[in-house]
């Protein structure tokens, strides 16, 4: 599809003609308005967040025509004419590409959406020669002009005929007619005017060049034609900026006709074939005790001297423990094994008495507290202890300098009234967390960036996450917020670079927003 900015460069570098009509810039037979859009880039628009911003068709046009002027006085006559100025930056870069000395630029936008041209027809441009122009106008068909003739010689001849009477031979109506039959003709003609349109023959007006009247004819057909544009053609409404019409458009008419083959054909439902008689293992037969048989066992009673020995069985890859303590192992109840799937509840009642009864373990009801485990944050596993459990903000480079050492986890005592103290849990690495273990979790500390929450439930999404958890944001008040901060759900705790004096006021914020959170949502839990 035909582009302004290559038409332009098209039409400067062959030094054609470029036409300015009614607002429209013309090539050929495209036009587009002056003010269309081409894409080229303004200097410095699309960098940054910036928005886009490109020159128009008349800008570039209007900057060909004056390139030589200085740019001071160009900028100040795009002024006075109400043109936007091409920038200093673009200047030397744009006009080598207009001039033909480089074959693209950095600056050309090629997924910048583009208007659609207009197809001009352009009337026929006289060659300067002496010709008449009366023979350049359309000739008519001889047969339509001959019948217009013979049309006027009829009436005319009709006109001469009923002028050439003979002024001898006329008589008085009353001497030829009674005034009864006059009477009655009077009477007809009246009623016959009342119900007929009058009509006017104008036979000067029939008289004047019919040359002349198809002449006037041609030319205003000439001047509605000259001002038409063609909008659209069966080539051009098939192209668009941002679709292909053998992608889109196909796809959908096969997804139609394979729509209407489906609802044609019923969906055929598989056979199912009868599966071959599966062959019956033999079961084994276990021998069984027969009070009318006893002279088998006797038999065996006699082979072994009374002494308990299996004959029948063998010791074969077994240690000597086991075969030594093979009769207390044997001695022991076997226990059921537990059907998969199926809890113990749900077992029958001697079925469950047999089963091992394991302890339950204890649930801990201890509130869990997650900080960033990055060194950059304003709260580590260092200064937890003084932050959350003092009151009292410590740098983390002052507790390393003390020489304290860093805790894979830290057991805070949050001090109460009545003098009573309650247990929380902080921890920087919530990948240990096990299921039951994250539905403690009350408080976590947000840095900003939302690949801190990778790897967490929920999907790892920060919005989830802060309607289960209560989430806050330790930050120096002169330092800018973070982005994502500001949008999510989370509360900003303001600290002072160097009055430590506030610190206790700022920090009891964190206590009391933690209360109301935990005593409305995790009212189970120890606080």
């Amino acid at each position: 599809m035909a582009d302004p900015l290559s038409l332009l460069r098209q039409y400067n570098i062959n030094k054609k003609e470029i036409i300015e009509r009614d607002n429209q810039i013309i090539f050929g037979e495209f036009s587009w308005p002056k003010n269309v859009k081409t894409n080229y880039l303004k200097y410095g628009s699309g960098k940054k967040g910036a928005p886009r911003e490109y020159y128009t068709l008349e800008c570039l046009l209007y900057l060909l025509k004056n390139v030589h002027l200085q740019h001071s006085v160009y900028v100040r006559q795009c002024a006075a004419e109400d043109i936007p100025a091409v920038n200093r930056p673009d200047r030397k870069e744009l006009l080598a590409y207009l001039n033909g000395e480089t074959s693209t630029c950095a600056s050309i936008d090629k997924s910048a959406p583009l208007e659609i041209p207009t197809q001009v027809k352009r009337p026929m441009e006289s060659d300067g020669s002496n010709i008449d122009p009366i023979a350049k106008k359309a000739r008519y068909e001889e047969m339509q002009v001959q019948k217009v003739r013979e049309q006027l010689a009829e009436r005319l001849a009709v006109n001469k005929k009923e002028a050439s009477v003979n002024i001898d031979n006329i008589k008085s109506l009353s001497e030829t007619m009674s005034v009864e039959k006059i009477a009655a003709i009077k009477a007809k003609r009246l009623a016959n005017k009342r119900t007929t349109i009058k009509r006017h023959d104008n036979d000067d007006a029939m008289g004047t060049d019919l040359r002349a009247i198809l002449d006037f004819d041609v030319d205003s057909t000439k001047d509605i034609i000259s001002r038409e544009r063609q909008w659209r053609t069966r080539t051009t409404i098939l192209q668009s900026n941002g679709k292909l019409f053998a992608k889109d458009i196909f796809a959908i008419l096969q997804g139609i006709k394979a729509r209407e083959e489906g609802r044609a054909k019923p969906p055929q439902q598989p056979v199912r074939m009868p599966e071959p008689p599966r062959p019956m293992k033999p079961q084994p037969q276990l021998a069984q005790y027969n009070r009318y048989d006893q002279e088998r066992f006797n038999r065996q009673k006699e082979e072994t001297e009374g002494f308990k020995i299996d004959t029948m069985g063998t010791y074969h890859g077994m240690s000597l423990k086991s075969v030594t303590e093979g009769s207390a192992l044997q001695k022991k109840p076997q226990v059921p094994a537990l059907p998969p799937g199926r809890p113990k509840e749900l077992l029958p009642t001697a079925q469950a008495r047999m089963l091992p009864q394991t302890p339950s373990k204890r649930t801990s009801r201890t509130p869990i507290i997650i900080i960033p485990a990055a060194t950059t944050s304003l709260i580590t596993m260092y200064n937890a202890k003084d932050v959350l459990q003092d009151l009292r903000y410590v740098t983390t480079e002052e507790k390393k300098s003390q020489g304290c050492q860093r805790d894979n986890e830290v057991l805070l005592q949050r001090r109460k009234e009545g003098n009573m103290t309650v247990p929380y849990r902080v921890i920087d690495n919530p990948q240990k967390l096990t299921a039951q273990d994250w539905a403690r979790v009350v408080a976590v500390f947000v840095m900003g960036p939302a690949w801190q929450f990778k790897g967490w439930p929920w999907d790892g999404n920060p919005v989830e996450i802060f309607s289960k958890i209560c989430a806050f944001h330790l930050r120096y008040d002169e330092m800018k917020l973070d982005a994502n901060v500001s949008k999510w759900a989370v509360t900003v705790l303001n600290l002072s670079r160097t009055k430590r004096h506030l610190d206790r006021a700022v920090l009891m914020t964190f206590w009391e927003k933690l209360d109301k959170y935990m005593m409305k949502n995790k009212p189970e839990l120890r606080f």
